[in-house]
C-alpha cells in the first residue's frame, strides 16, 4: 500500500467539489509507466496549495494523487539515464494536472523531464527549492540570456516573500544585481528580505492600483510571480530594452496594459514555463541553483512538515502566514 494525498471529485449540495484526503491506495492506482520512484520529499508551491485545498484551475481529472515535484531514488528504470538506487528530481511535467504527482510514497513517472540529482546538492535542499526555485532559476537565466547586466540598473522581484521571489532575490544578488523587493509585509519581513540579499523594499501599494501605461523607467529587469496590475505597472516602469519575466498569477491572471511600453520602450514580456521546460532548460537551471544557491540561507527559509501535515500547511500559504519554502518528508526519514 501507497500512502498518498489524493485530491477527489464529491458531491456537494447538488454540484460538485475537489476534497484533498491523506490515504493508502494500492500500487496499481497509479500509471503502467515504465519509471517507478521511491519518493522522498516533495513540496508545496502555489499550485500545490490550491489543489489541497480544493480550489479548481490545477487538477483536471480526478482522482489524482497531488504534488508537482518530487525527489526520491529509481525503483526500477524505464530509461537509459537512469539505474536502480539514483537520486532524480521531477517538477511539473503534467504531475498533479493529468498525471499522478509526487504526494505519495512511490509515484510512477515518465522519465523524459527528469534530471539527476545535482551534485552538491542533498535531496532535502532540493526538495526546498522545488518548482518554485527551479522557476526561480529559469527566470533569471532568462534575463542573463537576454543580456540584463547588473551595470544596466535594479532589477524588481514581485511577490518577494514567497518561493519563487525568495529564491529569485537570492541568486540575484549572488549575480551582483541591485534587486528591489516588492512586499506588502515590510515591517514584518523587511530584514527577511535584506537579509536575502534585497537592497531595497518597493510597498506592493504603490503597484497594486491601475497606473498609466508608461511610468517613471526603473527597472533593468523584474522577475514576476504575481501577475494582475502588478504586472502591468512592472511592466510600465520598465527601462527602454528591458526585460520582464512572467512565470506566476498569485495576484491575477489577467494583465491589463496596452503596448505602448512594447513598441515605444522595446520592453520584452518573457514567458517562463516551468511545467514543460526542455530538459535542457531545466539542466541549466538545476546547474545554477547547485551553484549559486546558498544552502545554508536555503534551510533558513525552508519550513518542513510530514505528508499527513501538507493539507493545513497549504491554507496556512493561501492565507499569507507563511513564507519562503515549504518542503514536504514524504517517507518520513
Amino acid at each position: 500500500m501507497i500512502q498518498a494525498l489524493v485530491v477527489h471529485e464529491v458531491p456537494s449540495d447538488g454540484k460538485h467539489k475537489r476534497v484533498a484526503k491523506f490515504e493508502e491506495v494500492e500500487e496499481s492506482f497509479l500509471s503502467d509507466e515504465g519509471t517507478v520512484v521511491d519518493v522522498a520529499y516533495s513540496g508545496i508551491n502555489y499550485k500545490d496549495a490550491l489543489a489541497l485545498t480544493g480550489r479548481p484551475g490545477v487538477v483536471k481529472k480526478t482522482p489524482l494523487v497531488a504534488g508537482i515535484d518530487l525527489v526520491g531514488t529509481i525503483s526500477s528504470s524505464g530509461d537509459d539515464r537512469f539505474s536502480p538506487g539514483d537520486w532524480i528530481v521531477l517538477n511539473g511535467a503534467g504531475q498533479s494536472e493529468t498525471r499522478h504527482g509526487g504526494l505519495a510514497s512511490r509515484a510512477h513517472i515518465d522519465p523524459a523531464l527528469a534530471i539527476s540529482l545535482p551534485e552538491r546538492m542533498t535531496p532535502a535542499r532540493a526538495a526546498a527549492i522545488g518548482t518554485a526555485g527551479y522557476t526561480a532559476a529559469l527566470s533569471v537565466a532568462r534575463l542573463a540570456s537576454e543580456g540584463v547586466t547588473p551595470e544596466d540598473g535594479p532589477v524588481l522581484v514581485t511577490g518577494a516573500t514567497g518561493g519563487v521571489g525568495s529564491i529569485a532575490i537570492l541568486l540575484l544578488a549572488r549575480a551582483g544585481y541591485d534587486v528591489a523587493a516588492l512586499t506588502g509585509r515590510a515591517d514584518e519581513l523587511g530584514d527577511y528580505l535584506h537579509r536575502l540579499g534585497a537592497t531595497s523594499l518597493v510597498a506592493r501599494s504603490d503597484l497594486s492600483e491601475a497606473g498609466k501605461p508608461l511610468q517613471s523607467a526603473r527597472w533593468a529587469g523584474v522577475v514576476d510571480a504575481v501577475g494582475g496590475t502588478v504586472l502591468a505597472n512592472a511592466v510600465a516602469q520598465t527601462v527602454p530594452g528591458g526585460i520582464v519575466t512572467a512565470c506566476g498569477l498569485a495576484g491575477s491572471p489577467d494583465l491589463p496594459t496596452t503596448v505602448l511600453p512594447f513598441i515605444l520602450r522595446g520592453v520584452t514580456l518573457a514567458g517562463i514555463d516551468s511545467v514543460w521546460a526542455s530538459l535542457e532548460a531545466r539542466e541549466e537551471a538545476w546547474a545554477i541553483l547547485a551553484r549559486d544557491l546558498d544552502g545554508d540561507v536555503l534551510d533558513s527559509l525552508t519550513e518542513e512538515v510530514p505528508l499527513e501535515g501538507a493539507i493545513a500547511a497549504s491554507g496556512r500559504l493561501l492565507a499569507g502566514e507563511t513564507h519562503g519554502r515549504i518542503r514536504v518528508n514524504v517517507s518520513g526519514g
